[in-house]
């Protein structure tokens, strides 16, 4: 049996430490803020659970967790499907295939602030192309006071920042598939389907488990590019979890914010657990 070299974690430590002080360290702050009544940081009441079970209680909670959900799930449905898509459509030629991701990259080289400010800009009525094409299309310029076209909105906002991350990283397993297979599959007369479901798609389903659980947990955080477009509204169909945690922070509610983020970082822990097992059943059917 060889034995085992454990020299490589001296060089993660310093990492591990970082992430120590940037992550750990904060989490136990918010944890410790969740179990008080906090008027300012030097005074202080105890009050447990309470908070916890204020929220668990909460319609509010639910219905926000509800919008977070349903949002997330809309925006992978989309995404992952679509970027499958175009990663296939990378042209094969050298020259081509940098052109390709250079052009496919580009919205995640846009800020997060920036994104909702750029298509509140497009979508003006007066001066935005995407407004005045839509006003030929029967786009209404009251959008904001339509709960369907606000959704509509941000969903379309999300594909177009988030998709090229799927792109890139079923176009990175793509590369990894020897050129034996496709020609194995061309001698045998396979179709473009029997290709991808049989060669492809096997190859990808790794890539997809780690694309799905970046964007879901992505997705049901939303804030940044949310809060700015309709600020929850209309008549609350937009507030998500985040945008909800952010008017309670935005309120200096130490106490329920922080017991917020904790239910919210167990939610995602949970997620990423489960997505874990799945990824190594996965490994597990691939070893045998």
């Amino acid at each position: 049996m060889k034995p085992t070299d454990n020299t490589g974690w001296f060089f993660v430590l310093p990492a591990m430490a970082v992430l120590g002080l940037i992550g750990l360290i904060p989490l136990i702050t918010v944890v410790n803020y969740s179990f008080f009544e906090i008027f300012i940081l030097s005074s202080r009441f105890w009050v447990g659970l309470e908070w916890y079970a204020e929220l668990i209680g909460s319609a509010r909670f639910w219905q926000s967790f509800a919008r977070s959900a349903l949002f997330s799930m809309i925006v992978l449905l989309i995404q992952i499907p679509l970027g499958i898509a175009l990663a296939l459509c990378i042209p094969r030629g050298r020259i081509w295939i940098g052109l390709s991701l250079v052009v496919v990259a580009l919205p995640l080289l846009v800020p997060w602030n920036m994104i909702p400010a750029l298509w509140l800009s497009l979508l003006n009525p007066d001066t935005g192309i995407l407004g005045r094409l839509g006003a030929v299309l029967g786009w209404p310029a009251n959008w904001k006071d339509s709960v369907l076209h606000t959704w509509v909105v941000i969903v379309a906002m999300d594909v177009w920042h988030w998709t090229s991350l799927v792109v890139i990283l079923c176009y990175s397993a793509l590369t990894t598939i020897p050129a034996a297979y496709y020609q194995a599959a061309a001698i045998d007369g396979a179709r473009p389907w029997d290709v991808f479901r049989f060669i492809q798609f096997p190859r990808l389903q790794n890539v997809l488990l780690m694309a799905v659980l970046l964007r879901f947990m992505d997705s049901f955080m939303i804030y940044t590019e949310a809060f700015p477009i309709n600020a929850g509204g209309p008549a609350q169909a937009t507030l998500f979890l985040a945008v909800d945690l952010g008017e309670e922070i935005k309120a200096f509610n130490y106490g329920p914010s922080a017991a917020r983020s904790v239910l919210y970082f167990l939610i995602i822990v949970t997620v990423a657990w489960l997505f874990t097992k799945a990824q190594g059943k996965l490994e597990d059917k691939a070893a045998s």
